[in-house]
């Protein structure tokens, strides 16, 4: 019996020992802000403005300034993502009191200086786009595996003024093979405008078909 409780005190000691476990702020914003992510795609205001409050809580709560605005940028980062025009301007004012290399070089891709970006302190993906030439603008949009990565990639690429049909069509199959109705709409409605430009009746009306489909059941609430 002696024996077997020695062993049960060591084993709850190794178990102590291991490595310490995030604070619960961190875990509960990191969760919250993925809740974020998916109810901003979905077209579903009120839960996303909700769950990115909360996130916001749980790291301002803890005072911790960084963390805070980094929230602020991936809430930017998602919205342009559906070709909104978010400035990144809470973000902004919050990294004057304290932010990462990482996280300024991201606020300026996502703010179209790309000419004034750090690509080296952008994931690799992001580094190859600002760097290489507009004309592997698509090829390279395309190679991004991450379906969010890819269509921010994508947006940004048209805020540019690069994108072709081609681009147009990736971020719409993008948008819509996640279930993504805000950024689909989006970009379903652009590609309407194109087809219509060029009179391809054709396209037109399947486009026309989707979107009636989308905003059927989209309903972004105020």
């Amino acid at each position: 019996m002696k024996k077997l409780i020695i062993t049960a005190c060591l084993i709850l000691l190794a178990g102590c020992g291991g490595k310490t476990p995030p604070p619960d702020w961190k875990v509960d914003s990191a969760d919250l802000i993925d809740r974020y992510k998916k109810h901003e795609l979905r077209g579903e205001n009120l839960l996303a403005d909700r769950y990115f409050q909360q996130a916001v809580n749980a790291a301002g709560g803890a005072g911790q300034v960084a963390e805070t605005a980094r929230l602020w940028l991936v809430r930017c980062a998602v919205r342009r993502a559906s070709l909104d025009d978010d400035d990144c301007s809470e973000y902004a004012e919050l990294a004057r009191f304290g932010t990462t290399e990482e996280d300024r070089a991201y606020y300026r891709f996502l703010t179209l200086d790309w000419s004034g970006v750090d690509a080296s302190r952008l994931p690799k993906h992001y580094a190859a786009l600002v760097s290489g030439p507009a004309d592997k603008r698509h090829a390279q949009v395309e190679g991004i595996s991450a379906p969010l990565s890819r269509l921010l990639a994508a947006s940004l690429v048209v805020k540019r003024g690069e994108a072709d049909d081609a681009l147009l069509s990736l971020a719409t199959e993008t948008a819509s093979a996640e279930g993504w109705k805000r950024p689909l709409l989006v970009y379903l409605k652009l590609s309407e405008k194109r087809a219509s430009e060029r009179q391809d009746e054709a396209a037109l009306a399947a486009i026309q078909a989707r979107i009636r489909l989308v905003e059927h059941t989209f309903s972004p609430g105020p």
